[in-house]
């Protein structure tokens, strides 16, 4: 027994001596540092950026040349000095002043009236809580299935019997809003909105206005910026309707585009490309304005806190 005790009494020092373990010390490089790309990277990034870029400059340098130069081998790959002249050839055959600032008109009202109703209808389909939502809801998102060109007979006998054939209203008024525009502003304001800063708002006595002024549109400003881009870019590459709605004495780009290059029963080609590029500018400047919203609302969502 006496044994016993002494034992016991020997291994309870041993055991409680014994040192804890230690932890383990964690590498550089590990998470949260900002990794850095090697160059596989940068020279996989630069040719993806030429290849994207490819077609523009090939559109400014056929732009630059004549159609000869263009169409006979071998093709020119550096920019000519015929840029001035192919301009004036396509201001010569078609009316593209009036044609840009129909696009501008239509492609701005278009996107700034979508852009305003699909963020008051997505906040509405994500915060508020009212009968017959999610049906509601449903039945916008299935009008997306619904080919437009089923519409096309009578809207265009809606739009004859006001008299707005020829005019830019014809082309506005069935685009104000998009069910597009609306399923995208609600599926981003159920992530990006709380319902608290919603509900502490009202307890400070805010009215509806007030709450979509100082806190609904700030939090939505990236994704109102992606939606307002694709609108207005769509809006201005429209073709269909507006060939359908409008004439050559009013045109759009797009409807100006198709009487450009093709008198004397031949066809312009660097007249066609000069009054593509001609079109396509506006939209770089949209890009270019918006670039920084653009990014922010594709990456927000992305890293959760």
């Amino acid at each position: 027994m006496a044994q016993l005790t002494q034992a016991t009494q020997s291994a309870g020092p041993r055991h409680s001596s014994a040192a804890p373990a230690r932890p383990r010390r964690v590498k550089a490089g590990g998470a949260g540092k900002q990794q850095h790309a090697g160059p596989i990277a940068y020279v996989l990034l630069i040719i993806a950026a030429a290849i994207s870029l490819f077609p523009l400059y090939w559109t400014v340098v056929a732009a630059s040349h004549t159609d000869t130069d263009i169409t006979q081998p071998p093709t020119p790959l550096l920019p000519g000095s015929h840029l001035v002249q192919n301009i004036k050839v396509v201001w010569d055959e078609v009316d593209m002043t009036t044609a840009l600032i129909n696009s501008t008109v239509v492609a701005g009202c278009v996107a700034l009236s979508t852009v305003l109703f699909a963020t008051l209808a997505g906040f509405a389909f994500a915060k508020l809580q009212f009968r017959g939502r999610n049906i509601l809801l449903m039945i916008v998102v299935a009008t997306m299935t619904i080919p437009p060109q089923l519409s096309v007979i009578p809207l265009y006998q809606i739009v004859t019997n006001v008299g707005w054939v020829g005019h830019l209203q014809s082309v506005i008024l069935p685009s104000l809003v998009a069910a597009f525009g609306v399923f995208f502003m609600r599926q981003f304001l159920s992530e990006a909105l709380p319902i608290e800063l919603v509900e502490a708002a009202r307890v400070d006595g805010a009215h509806s206005l007030r709450i979509l002024w100082h806190v609904v549109f700030p939090i939505a400003r990236p994704a109102m910026a992606v939606l307002g881009m694709l609108v207005f870019v769509q809006a201005w590459n429209d073709f269909f309707w507006p060939l359908i709605a409008l004439n050559q004495q009013n045109p759009t780009v797009q409807v100006a585009l198709a009487g450009v290059g093709s008198g004397n029963h031949t066809i312009d080609h660097a007249a066609v490309v000069t009054a593509a590029l001609v079109a396509t500018l506006p939209l770089l400047l949209v890009f270019a304005f918006l670039g920084k919203h653009i990014v922010g609302g594709i990456t927000a969502g992305a890293v959760k806190s």
